[in-house]
């Protein structure tokens, strides 16, 4: 029998933001893989719920409360962490979002945009998803010599979207910064990539998607005349591209690299 090269028996994996939506389906999928989960977050009965929803289909999973913008927090976790599963082996950042002060509209143009809601975007998408958890966590799989750290960045940091600068720019910088990092720990055995996803409905866009009655807004319908699968996207179809990057056997040569997961949309031109 040919060796499984999704195997992720004896990780153990970290899913920052594995309340919401796609990181909840990353985690889930991983730990089907095989991995010991500790899912972090601040919202403990949804955290609770996701480890439930993971041991009840069999797997290893453990609730974490952690605030991944304050870096107390952050340590305090991964000392728990720790003593709880082991070591980790694999860091998933999906904590991020919006601020609505920072959707430009015809009464609130771009030089308009406050400047605290600027930062709040920034600190959400880069310092608590991406920053302070790669801080705390990354030290210690370099000393290990084994990691993977998996970044969230968006088709918006491709293609600014209208709209949404603060969140495009925030997300473009996650990507500059995934790169940064797989080139400095690049010989010390730890893997730093991230994933695009496309379209995925979740909390945070639901608004700008649906109109109240639950049909999709003009918005909506011009993002699927712009993606050739013409759908948004599914949670459970971002999660392989996760279990593949955590795998160490299936992308042991796969560092600063973007996996775009967004049924062709930034393929699509007139």
């Amino acid at each position: 029998m040919s060796e499984n090269l999704f195997d992720l028996t004896g990780e153990v994996a970290v899913v920052i933001g594995a309340t919401g939506v796609l990181g909840g389906a990353c985690a889930v999928a991983m730990a089907k893989a095989g991995a010991k989960l500790a899912v972090v977050g601040r919202n403990a009965e949804r955290g609770e719920a996701r480890a439930k929803e993971i041991t009840g289909g069999g797997g290893q999973a453990q609730f974490f409360v952690c605030d991944a913008m304050d870096p107390a927090s952050l340590k305090s976790c991964h000392k728990t962490i720790d003593q709880a599963l082991g070591a980790p082996t694999v860091l998933l950042n999906a904590a991020g979002g919006n601020h609505p002060d920072t959707i430009v509209t015809p009464e609130r143009p771009f030089e308009k945009i406050p400047l605290p809601a600027w930062n709040n975007v920034f600190d959400l998408n880069l310092s608590g998803g991406l920053l302070l958890p790669c801080q705390e966590f990354g030290p210690g799989m370099c000393e290990r010599s084994k990691g993977s750290i998996i970044n969230i960045a968006s088709v918006t940091a491709h293609l600014p979207l209208s709209k949404v600068m603060a969140y495009s720019a925030s997300k473009a910088a996650v990507l500059s910064a995934t790169r940064f990092l797989a080139r400095e720990w690049a010989t010390t055995g730890v893997r730093v990539n991230s994933i695009t996803p496309g379209f995925f409905p979740a909390e945070q866009n639901k608004k700008l998607l649906f109109n109240e009655d639950g049909t999709p807004t003009d918005r909506a319908k011009a993002i699927f005349n712009n993606t050739p699968m013409s759908r948004f996207g599914k949670p459970d179809e971002l999660a392989g591209a996760a279990v593949y990057l955590a795998s160490e056997k299936a992308a042991s040569f796969v560092t600063g690299s973007d996996i775009v997961v967004d049924g062709g949309f930034l393929s699509t031109t007139i």
